[in-house]
């Protein structure tokens, strides 16, 4: 900051005001902090300050005019189709461009224009039902509705609610448009557990209802909480990420072009079954995440909210700026006081209603930028950030939404799906970043599927491996992953296929004989993991299924696979045959967790690497106390390999991944006691003696 600065307090709010020649600088609380852990975000630090001052307006507007965060982020109280205590109906929706709103359906025998809104300020419109002479409800739980939109021309336009919380399929004779059912059950699901603590150390289990059955149909919310979530919790994990919720009348799109973003999807069952899904899983001590998407909305009309209001804008952007290109869908306007109203209550609402203990942000590459991130790479010159492509308007409804969920709910998680890599997304907001609390080490599975695919096992770079692992930005928490739903999907493999690929067909049986293709998969599905987990990131992602080296890839019912389920479903029953080698998989992903949970290396300083030997193909690195050692190489084994360590003392093996009880050839003796000796080694003060097996991964612990 240039120029001469003084600073006045005010002496009612302790507040500091920094001038610069008499023009106001924004206060940003602890930006200090910022600048300490990152000097070079100095020369940007106007306009970080500008960023904040854009947020610390809209909450003090929000402040102001709407009686505070708490109630601006309550609008599905108000917002859309409510049942009152005395059983009158109170309707109320946004809907700017519409010339008249109707409600018509069971209730009134389907007559359009019998039940019109009056219009309110604001583009607001309302609609109060008394309740019928005999005391009862005038709208029955579990009729269907919908709302017409009158528009300039005259037309009359069917539109669901954008606040509808359910929304169901209908029968084949009427169509393929979603419709709204009330939903106002006389016995609403009660939560028994209260949210468990935010755990330290992240491990995630991401999940898709529909596909977690073994057989070929759409997974229920039942089928998940009775069959799934002791799976997840023998594994040990301790939260589960749950995907394609939010409903969205295109099955194919994996959940990511939602049409109703109140109404969770009726294809697994009804809202009360995912609350004690929920329920069941807080039971267990495990968080539970939602998949949520605010980065873009599907494009359809009669079951969407493109064109609500009968105009091109109204939610969204119109014109260019508000078509996403690439995925054929509608972008936000996040700059629209209503639009930040709905999407803001969104988040609340999952908290509120279902108790979600966090959010997986999807898309935020996307919003973050004017170009989408399409066809744009990100180099880390810190120029590609702070410029005219950020789009400021997405990045601040980020940081207001972070700052609200973090303010009313202390232990919420919040993730980012950001591939650029912008500076401070994950710092808090009092510093001027985004809020998030992670972000996802997305080069991790393209590193992972690169290597795989193009090159063989003495070409891997393990130099190269080691920067793309532990490439990531100092204490801004990220969620390493060797594979998510991503790598799966059409058109990719899974690790385990590109690894083994139609070998999985003939040899997986213990039964069988040995294959070089078998083994070799195996022994490197267990390593990627074990890298991956200790040495990735703050917290660990597992797809559902992928722990057990889930074959093959995923594909939805469409027209271009006579609407198959073969693709889009579990194999339970691979894992669960003991004559089968993928329980090896299984069982060593589940060791590998239950030593992260005794050790803590996720909430513990990145891994101190020792060695990268690339003649050698070895791995050495510590952290949290550990000794993680991890031989590429696919013919040498090494006798007495001197590996560095960070104390002197005795050590033990606690994870061999060539044992035998994990599909291994049992080359390590678990009896041996590895001394350490006062030779530094690698940078560190102490060093020890190993034998190496070549593709295996071990980890040595420190000896009380």
């Amino acid at each position: 900051m240039g120029g001469n600065t003084s600073s006045s307090v005010n002496a009612e709010s302790n507040t500091t005001v920094e001038k610069d020649e008499d023009v106001a600088v924004v206060l940003v609380p602890e930006i200090d902090k910022l600048f300490d852990r990152d000097p070079y975000l100095k020369l940007h630090e106007d306009e970080i300050r500008r960023r904040y001052g854009a947020f610390d307006n809209l909450r003090n507007e929000i402040n102001d005019s709407e009686g505070g965060i708490a109630t601006f982020t309550s609008a599905y109280k108000s917002f859309g189709i409510h049942i009152n205590q005395d059983n009158s109906v109170s309707c109320k929706e946004w809907a700017p461009g519409a010339c008249q709103l109707y409600l018509y359906g069971d209730f009134n025998g389907w007559e359009k224009k019998r039940n019109p809104y009056q219009k309110l300020d604001f583009g607001k419109w309302e609609l109060k039902i008394p309740a019928n002479p005999d005391g009862t409800c005038p709208i029955k739980h579990g009729s269907k509705l919908k709302i017409v939109v009158e528009s300039e021309d005259g037309s009359l336009l069917d539109r669901l609610s954008p606040w509808a919380t359910y929304v169901v399929k209908p029968p084949v004779e009427e169509g393929f448009t979603y419709q709204q059912v009330v939903w106002h059950p006389p016995q609403k699901y009660e939560f028994q557990h209260s949210r468990p603590k935010r755990p330290g150390s992240l491990r995630i289990y991401e999940c898709h209802v529909g596909i977690a059955t073994t057989e070929g149909k759409v997974g229920s919310y039942v089928e998940f909480r009775e069959n799934v979530i002791p799976r997840i919790v023998k594994l040990g994990y301790n939260a589960l990420q749950l995907m394609a919720i939010m409903e969205h009348a295109y099955y194919g799109s994996f959940g990511y072009q939602v049409t109703s973003f109140y109404a969770v999807s009726s294809r697994y069952g009804n809202p009360e079954e995912l609350k004690e899904l929920i329920d069941v899983a807080h039971s267990h001590g495990l968080v539970v995440l939602l998949d949520v998407v605010h980065s873009h909305a599907s494009k359809n009309v009669l079951d969407g909210l493109n064109q609500f209001d009968g105009t091109d804008s109204c939610f969204f952007h119109g014109g260019a700026r508000g078509e996403h290109t690439l995925w054929d869908s509608r972008l936000f306007n996040y700059s629209s006081w209503e639009v930040l109203r709905f999407l803001l209550s969104n988040l609340r609402w999952y908290m509120e209603e279902y108790l979600f203990d966090g959010f997986r942000f999807d898309g935020v590459t996307s919003m973050l930028y004017h170009s989408r991130g399409i066809g744009q790479g990100f180099s880390g010159d810190y120029n590609e950030y702070f410029g005219l492509n950020t789009d400021t308007e997405a990045l601040c409804y980020l940081t207001l939404a972070n700052h609200m969920l973090h303010e009313m709910y202390p232990d919420v998680i919040t993730v980012g799906e950001d591939v650029s890599g912008m500076p401070a997304l994950c710092r808090p907001v009092s510093e001027g970043g985004g809020g998030f609390d992670y972000r996802l080490g997305m080069a991790i599975p393209d590193k992972w599927i690169q290597l795989l695919k193009e090159l063989k096992d003495e070409d891997w770079n393990v130099g190269n491996l080691v920067h793309t692992l532990t490439n990531r930005r100092w204490m801004e928490k990220t969620i390493a992953y060797a594979e998510s739903h991503d790598q799966a999907l059409v058109g990719d493999k899974t690790v385990a296929f590109w690894l083994m690929d139609k070998e999985m067909y003939t040899h997986m049986s213990v039964l069988s004989d040995s294959s070089p293709v078998i083994d070799r998969g195996i022994a490197l599905h267990k390593m990627i993991r074990l890298i991956t987990h200790a040495l990735g990131g703050e917290g660990y992602l597992n797809f559902i299924g992928n722990e057990f080296g889930h074959p093959e890839w995923l594909d939805f019912p469409r027209v271009g696979n006579n609407e198959s389920y073969h693709y889009a479903r579990r194999q339970w029953n691979l894992v669960d045959d003991e004559l089968l080698k993928y329980r090896y998989l299984n069982d060593f992903d589940a060791a590998m967790n239950h030593l992260e949970e005794q050790y803590g290396w996720l909430q513990k300083d990145p891994g101190y690497v020792s060695t990268k030997h690339e003649g050698d193909k070895v791995i050495s690195f510590d952290r949290a106390g550990l000794v993680f050692v991890f031989n590429f190489n696919p013919t040498q084994s090494f006798t007495d390999y001197r590996v560095g360590v960070p104390a002197a003392g005795k050590y033990r093996l606690v994870l061999d991944s060539d044992d035998h009880k994990f599909g291994g050839h049992g080359r390590l003796d678990h009896n041996t006691n590895y001394f350490s000796f006062e030779e530094p080694f690698g940078g560190r003060p102490y060093s020890t003696m190993v034998y190496a097996p070549c593709r295996t991964s071990f980890v040595l612990a420190p000896m009380d």
